[in-house]
C-alpha cells in the first residue's frame, strides 16, 4: 500500500522521463493511464504534461498526449529530462566504454549524458587519467577523483544547459592531440552524426580531431531523425558503442561503413556485449 505514495515523491524530471518512455513504446496515452505508469495523481500528470508540452517534447490530445515525432531539428532535451531517459541504457553502455581506458590515458569527455555514465563507470577503476571536458558536471564529479587532471577548455554557459561552448574552449581544444574522445550525438541518421546547435556541434567536431581515437556512445534512441547541423559522418568514428534496442537497420549502415559496433545487453547485474564486430 505504501508503495504508491512513495513513488509519487518521484522528482518531476524522473516522472517526465517515464512518461516519455512509455509514450515512446505505446505512442499515446491518457492521463489515467499515465498516472497508473508513474503511481501518481491525474493532477501531477496534468502538470508534467503542461511542461513536456511547453519544452517541445508532446502534443496534447483530448484526455491524454503523444509524443512529437520527428521532433523538430533544434529540439533539446533539458539536461535533468535526458540523464533520466534510457538510464539503464546509458549505465550499460557507460560500463562498457569505461574498459576502454588505460593507465595515463589523456581523454576527451564531452557534455552528453551517456558520456557522464562512462566517466562514473571509469571512476570505478581508479585509473590516473589526465581528462579534459567542457561538461561542468563531469569536472564537478571528476574534481574529488585524486588520481585525475581535470582540465577545462573554457567557453561560454548555455542558461539551462551546464557545459561550455564556443571561445575559448574550441580553439584550446584543436591543439590538443588527446589518446582518446568519447563522445555522444545528438542522432545517428545512417552514416550522418547531428547536432541540434552549431555551436556544440563545432566543438564536437574539434574533440574528434584533436583525439587519436574516437568512440560513439549512443543509446538505440539516437537512431532517427537528423538535427539541425551536421556533427560528422561515421567515418570520422572508430567505434559506436550502442544498446541491444538498435534496429537492424541501423547496425547494417554502420557496418556497410565498416565501423566497430559494440552492442551491449541491457537488465540485473553487469551487462554483457552482445557483440563487437567489425564487418569483413
Amino acid at each position: 500500500m505504501d508503495t504508491p505514495s512513495k513513488r509519487v515523491e518521484m522528482v518531476p524530471a524522473k516522472r517526465q522521463a517515464l512518461i516519455l518512455e512509455h509514450l515512446r513504446v505505446n505512442g499515446a496515452a491518457s492521463i489515467q493511464e499515465l498516472a497508473d505508469t508513474i503511481g501518481g495523481s491525474q493532477s501531477t500528470v496534468r502538470r508534467d504534461l503542461e511542461h513536456l508540452v511547453e519544452k517541445g517534447y508532446l502534443e496534447r490530445t483530448h484526455g491524454g498526449a503523444h509524443l512529437l515525432q520527428p521532433m523538430r531539428a533544434t529540439f533539446e532535451r533539458e539536461t535533468t529530462v535526458n540523464a533520466e531517459l534510457q538510464h539503464a541504457e546509458k549505465l550499460a553502455i557507460g560500463r562498457e566504454a569505461a574498459g576502454r581506458l588505460s593507465a595515463r590515458d589523456s581523454v576527451i569527455f564531452d557534455s552528453s549524458s551517456t558520456v557522464m555514465e562512462a566517466v562514473r563507470a571509469a571512476a570505478e577503476r581508479d585509473l590516473p587519467l589526465t581528462v579534459v571536458t567542457n561538461s561542468l558536471e563531469i569536472a564537478d564529479f571528476a574534481a574529488e577523483i585524486k588520481s585525475w587532471r581535470i582540465i577545462l577548455p573554457g567557453g561560454t554557459v548555455r542558461p539551462g544547459y551546464r557545459h561550455l561552448a564556443g571561445e575559448p574552449g574550441e580553439s584550446f581544444i584543436k591543439t590538443l592531440h588527446a589518446d582518446l574522445c568519447m563522445t555522444g550525438a545528438s542522432a545517428v541518421t545512417g552514416t550522418l552524426l547531428t547536432e541540434t546547435s552549431l555551436e556544440v556541434a563545432s566543438l564536437k567536431r574539434a574533440m574528434i580531431s584533436s583525439a587519436r581515437k574516437t568512440i560513439l556512445l549512443v543509446d538505440s534512441s539516437k537512431f532517427t531523425a537528423p538535427g539541425f547541423c551536421t556533427l560528422s559522418d561515421i567515418s570520422e568514428i572508430d567505434e559506436v558503442i550502442t544498446d541491444e534496442g538498435v534496429s537492424q537497420d541501423a547496425l547494417s549502415s554502420l557496418y556497410a561503413a565498416e565501423r566497430k559496433v559494440t552492442v551491449v545487453r541491457v537488465g540485473a547485474g553487469a551487462p554483457r556485449p552482445l557483440g563487437s564486430l567489425r564487418p569483413l
